[in-house]
């Protein structure tokens, strides 16, 4: 989906940010208009604050995008991460702030219905570069040379000639041959279409790319592609994605919504972890000491209020206790914990042998052919391989849910096996809740060992009795796996297990399967679980089954060069050399007094905040003088981003400091 987006209204904020550090002697400096409308040039979210349904998801919050950034937005299912897209389009309405796009970007996103007419896949993605397709059109009517002249260069301009070659690329890149090419796309299942529909909205290059979990649709193959075409997208980007590797490779600064907060770090994803973390422990300390300061002040206040000769410096502490805004303290939410039960004894290996094993659906034209493997009790397998190329197959004959036209295969004795795929979210019974379900594997058990039993797979209190079509994808994958591994099996097969799950999930996933003493055989776009988990790495391509000798990164390299694409081999830009270390202790010295004068300067505009409320306060200034009340509104609007900007300064004083100790 494209749309143009009209301008919209702005202001010169950094003239109003720089009216605040000019330390004015009074207020009436702050006040003062600022200049007229300008474009933005960038994608700007100020005090948005988002509601659906009645749930406060985002409150106020501020972000600015530059043009080139790549950008990736995380946050816990459910935090409002796709509604925050809706907002972004114009499809829903913020509830206050604003969010200003410079004049005439162009936004694209994937479509929420894939398509599915009789056009072919290479005419469907053509379409999306909507002025190559209305140029075309009317070049074939146009009269006037003028006219034609124009619409040939602007053609030239846009590259069109080349445009059926870029299309082209892009599907094979996602996973589509050739001969699919001109394919009507109704032939296709619903899958690859949304694989079409992705195709053509990456060939639209848009000015602002929005993309909401691209990978639930591709394989490993079209994942790794993906990221590298990420990488090399010439405009601004936002991607939703629970995928790490595609965060870590891919984007330059993650948009963090949590605790319906909206925080922009630069860096990659392993940046972002260091400086949330370093961020939780700062603010730790200062919410401790403001705490500390809040009971000094209580207890001055408690000890010489009756007292007269201490009467107004009592008044000036009350006054203080009450400009003392509470910090919020930054909470992680806890993940609820993944667990296998365990087997209730190994068994003699191998558990699984195959010998020259042909395997398919119809005996004429087999899937897989001459295959030869074993499966030994702690084996960590992951099976690489485009999609159609058999490993959903080969894992259906491992479970014994198809049997070999040829060839012998022979399991232990009593080889328990669990068999998770995405498909089966849909076998849940919805009006059952995970209670219920537990219950009915545990027959007569008492009700503390069933809701016990539910806890342990993450469905405690109220949430054990809410019903399946109440769940959210994440949470029904949950419950999934804990019925599939239910009675502790030998062998766990996962079939693209991680879709639903969010990026602390997913972690939560690697350490069960690590923990788990039987085998795992795994098949997942999600590189950080095959390289947190994988021991051996099967290829099924050709009609074969072999081990892959090399890691992710040989076969990411492998599948690029497939596809047409030389892998991404760019480094970031050297950093600058250190300067020579000076004395600890001076380097300490001048942070402290660097401390000391952002607490100054926070002081100082939270008092001109404080004045600026206490103006606005007037019952009459609105009526009485609007021009006024809207300057004072504006300026308190600057105030505040300027005090965002000095907090964030003292924050990072303070970090230094700490680091310098």
């Amino acid at each position: 989906m494209l749309q143009i987006v009209p301008r919209m209204p702005s202001f010169d904020l950094r003239a109003a940010q720089a009216a605040v550090r000019a330390k004015p002697t009074t207020t009436a400096l702050l006040w003062a208009a600022t200049p007229g409308d300008k474009a933005p040039t960038m994608l700007s979210m100020t005090d948005l604050s988002v509601r659906l349904a009645g749930r406060l998801l985002i409150e106020p919050s501020s972000a600015r995008i530059t043009p080139g950034s790549r950008v990736g937005l995380v946050g816990r299912n459910g935090t409002g991460k796709s509604t925050l897209f809706k907002v972004i389009r114009g499809e829903l309405a913020a509830e206050s702030g604003r969010i200003e796009l410079p004049p005439r970007w162009r936004l694209g996103s994937l479509a929420q219905e894939a398509p599915g007419g009789p056009e072919s896949l290479i005419e469907v993605v053509l379409r999306a570069d909507t002025e190559r397709h209305v140029l075309l059109n009317e070049a074939e009517s146009a009269s006037d040379p003028h006219r034609i002249a124009d619409i040939h260069t602007r053609l030239s301009d846009i590259d069109a000639h080349s445009a059926p070659s870029r299309a082209a690329a892009i599907l094979s890149g996602l996973g589509f041959s050739h001969a699919d090419h001109s394919r009507p796309c109704a032939e296709f299942s619903g899958g690859w279409r949304m694989r079409v529909a992705l195709a053509a909205t990456l060939f639209a290059a848009p000015d602002l790319l929005l993309l909401d979990e691209p990978t639930n649709y591709l394989d490993l193959e079209g994942t790794l592609w993906l990221e590298d075409h990420l990488v090399r997208y010439p405009h601004t980007m936002i991607v939703i994605s629970h995928d790490r590797d595609l965060m870590e490779g891919s984007v330059d600064h993650i948009l963090h919504l949590e605790q319906r907060q909206l925080t922009l770090y630069r860096g990659s994803y392993a940046s972002f972890e260091e400086q949330r973390a370093a961020r939780e422990v700062l603010n730790a300390k200062q919410v401790a000491r403001q705490e500390a300061e809040r009971a000094r002040l209580q207890g001055f206040i408690d000890r010489f209020r009756a007292k007269a000769s201490k009467a107004r410096q009592a008044q000036s502490r009350v006054k203080m206790l009450e400009r003392l805004t509470p910090l919020r303290a930054l909470v992680r939410e806890e993940v609820p914990e993944i667990s296998f039960p365990a087997p209730q004894r190994l068994l003699s290996p191998p558990i699984i042998a195959a010998d020259n094993v042909s395997v398919g659906y119809d005996p004429a034209k087999p899937v897989l052919n001459r295959v030869t493997l074993r499966v030994d009790n702690d084996d960590r397998i992951a099976l690489l391989g485009a999609n159609g190329n058999g490993k959903s197959t080969l894992v259906k004959l491992l479970a014994a849910r198809l049997a070999p036209f040829s060839g012998a295969i022979t399991r232990a004795d009593r080889l328990s096996i669990a068999y998770f795929a995405q498909h089966q979210l849909d076998e849940l019974n919805e009006d059952a809740s995970a209670y219920d379900h537990v219950r009915r594997l545990m027959g007569d058990a008492p009700e503390a060992k069933i809701r016990a039993r539910a806890g342990a797979m993450g469905f405690s209190g109220k949430a054990a009795d809410t019903a399946a079509r109440s769940l959210s994808g994440g949470e029904k994958a949950r419950l999934l796996l804990g019925l599939a591994t239910f009675a502790g099996p030998n062998m766990i097969i996962l079939d693209e297990p991680t879709n639903h799950l969010d990026i602390d999930s997913r972690a939560a996933l690697a350490e069960a399967i690590n923990d788990f003493p039987g085998a795992v055989i795994m098949v997942s776009h999600d590189r950080y679980l095959i390289d947190a988990c994988a021991e051996r790495l099967w290829l099924v391509a050709d009609q074969k089954v072999v081990n892959f000798d090399g890691d992710l990164d040989d076969y990411r390299r492998m599948v690029l060069s497939a596809r047409g694409r030389e892998p991404d081999t760019r480094t970031p830009d050297k950093p600058t050399p250190p300067k020579p270390a000076r004395d600890k202790t001076d380097n300490r010295s001048g942070l402290k007094k660097r401390i000391a004068q952002w607490d100054a300067e926070i002081a100082r505009i939270t008092d001109i905040i404080a004045k600026i409320d206490a103006a606005l306060a007037l019952p009459d200034i609105f009526s009485r003088d609007p021009r006024k009340a809207a300057q004072l509104s504006k300026a308190r609007a600057n105030a505040t981003d300027a005090l965002v900007e000095a907090e964030e300064a003292w924050l990072e004083a303070s970090a230094q400091y700490e680091a310098a100790g």
